[in-house]
């Protein structure tokens, strides 16, 4: 209880009651206090935001992109936490510039200026360019230098946030479904990924590698020998952000493409890549308008990005798969599988839910339904069935939403499911269709073959030893050894059936038969022969 009540803790939280008195945020709670403040009350909340630091600008910055959830007037002035946060001095950014590469900065950079591009929570950009060895005036870059003492203020916000989670997890009767300390947790690792620049170079380094060449997103080049922990160097970018709308119909850019090729990216990156950028607000998006009718984008500030584990990542394709099949069973299954819900719960009466939710926004224009009001009711009706939130997610569905709110700004009439079911379609056929089931197998058959007789063997002498979990009769020893054997040769009839069979396809696909003592053997009669071996096999079983 002692970690609760540190004297830190308390004083942050006298502190962001002080701030919400002092900018009349009240109102928000209680409408009897409006109008006690003649500022605008989206100004008052975004400076109250700006006061309290980097993790509830974050917090303003993601309510900026859903303007279906906060009225507009909100939603347009939290915009300006996605890039325009009061900076700090241009002396300061050179300063540790030199301290942090050893070197002054007019021997760094040709030209520098200290007014700076962009400025956010965590850090600033400034425009440069790099000097030639002889001196001469280089390339257009920018450099991304981390806030002073930001590392500080974001520690003790995460202490803070780690309080109220144990607080909620002591009190609250939702928490073991909610899981806030493990939000929190995963939180944390993302803003503390934020805080080491290099990280973030190598984060963009691998999705340029990822879409190198295509049409559909462009990543600047990093200059490794300019970054350090807390200054990041890269190629400068030139396009239209994505938030000047009216320039970018002005110049002709088809919006219907735009919005679509921002869903292709998002489902290209989470599940064939499984390495997507997480924080695509639109102060990260910018527009190259040299096609207008086939525009693309230009991606920056790569802090935050996400992966998720094979199994994760599988379940959730699976999932998406079913919901734009309406296979409302297959979800249901698919959550009790998983883990999601306890395993005791009727798939039926689950199944019955999760109709009751999707089946109205089906073949609607993104125009009529928010994705986050059907998260919200999807979250309610999987509370009855003591649904646990899953962190690893979280950050995914941040994503999901920012993708949503940018592509109802774009193309209110942009049909999601019909533009993601295809991606979709095409993973399940590359990663849990046949030939990808043979190509595993391939990859991991001569490690199997070759490991398994060792393991047999080291299992047995354990068990022979008495060092397993207790001695066993020599009549269970010696039946579980003749079942050892069977299996073996199960194994290896299926392992040879496989092969028949990779062979077969082989000899199809290329139409060309296998010669043996002169005459061609027909494909027909390896998968014969590989669908006898595998009958074998499974009737032994």
């Amino acid at each position: 209880m002692r970690a609760l009540l540190d004297f830190s803790r308390l004083r942050r939280i006298w502190q962001i009651r002080r701030v919400v008195a002092r900018y009349g945020l009240r109102e928000f709670l209680d409408p009897r206090h409006a109008g006690r403040d003649p500022r605008p009350r989206g100004e008052r909340l975004r400076l109250a935001l700006e006061e309290l630091g980097p993790v509830f600008i974050k917090f303003g910055q993601a309510l900026s992109t859903r303007p279906d959830l906060v009225p507009p007037d909100i939603a347009e002035e939290l915009a300006k936490l996605q890039d325009r946060v009061p900076p700090f001095p241009g002396e300061q950014a050179a300063a540790i510039i030199e301290r942090e590469l050893g070197r002054p900065l007019g021997e760094l950079f040709a030209e520098f200026d200290p007014v700076p591009l962009a400025s956010a929570s965590v850090a600033q950009v400034h425009a440069a360019r790099l000097r030639n060895d002889d001196g001469s005036p280089g390339l257009e870059v920018v450099v991304k230098v981390l806030r002073p003492g930001i590392e500080t203020v974001i520690a003790g916000d995460i202490e803070l946030l780690r309080t109220l989670a144990q607080l909620a997890h002591r009190f609250s009767p939702t928490a073991r479904r909610l899981r806030p300390m493990e939000v929190v947790a995963e939180y944390e690792k993302v803003l503390l990924d934020e805080l080491d620049l290099m990280r973030e170079g190598a984060n963009c380094a691998q999705l340029r590698r990822n879409w190198l060449g295509s049409e559909l997103i462009y990543h600047p080049l990093v200059y490794w020998d300019y970054t350090r922990t807390r200054v990041l160097v890269m190629e400068r970018i030139r396009g239209v952000s994505i938030r000047e709308l009216d320039k970018l119909r002005a110049l002709g850019v088809d919006f219907q493409v735009l919005s679509e090729r921002g869903v292709e990216i998002f489902f290209k990156q989470t599940f064939r890549d499984n390495f997507f950028h997480a924080d695509m607000h639109p102060g990260n998006i910018f527009v190259d308008v040299s096609d207008p009718k086939r525009p693309s984008y230009l991606a920056v500030d790569f802090g935050i990005v996400g992966q998720l584990t094979p199994s994760d990542q599988r379940y959730l394709a699976e999932n998406f798969y079913a919901f734009f099949n309406r296979d409302y069973r297959r979800v249901a299954e698919l959550h009790v599988e998983s883990q999601w819900i306890p395993p005791g719960t009727r798939v039926e009466e689950f199944e019955a839910a999760i109709r009751t939710v999707c089946e109205p926004i089906f073949q609607r224009p993104l125009k009529e339904i928010s994705f986050g009001f059907f998260l919200v009711r999807l979250f309610q009706i999987a509370r009855r069935f003591n649904y646990q939130v899953q962190p690893q997610l979280v950050l995914l569905q941040k994503t999901l939403l920012q993708i949503e709110g940018l592509g109802r700004q774009l193309n209110p009439d942009l049909d999601l499911w019909k533009t993601a079911k295809p991606i979709m379609e095409e993973w399940m056929r590359r990663r849990l269709g046949p030939a990808a089931t043979l190509e595993r197998l391939r990859a991991n058959l001569p490690l199997l073959v070759e490991s398994l007789p060792e393991l047999t063997h080291r299992a047995l002498r354990q068990i022979a030893s008495g060092d397993g979990p207790g001695a066993v009769s020599r009549q269970a020893l010696e039946d579980l050894r003749a079942e050892v054997r069977q299996s073996n040769r199960r194994q290896l009839r299926m392992i040879a059936a496989a092969a028949l069979a990779f062979c077969a396809a082989l000899i199809y696909v290329s139409g060309k038969g296998w010669v043996v003592a002169g005459a061609p053997l027909p494909s027909w009669l390896l998968g014969a022969l590989a669908l006898a071996l595998g009958i074998s096999a499974l009737r032994r079983r």
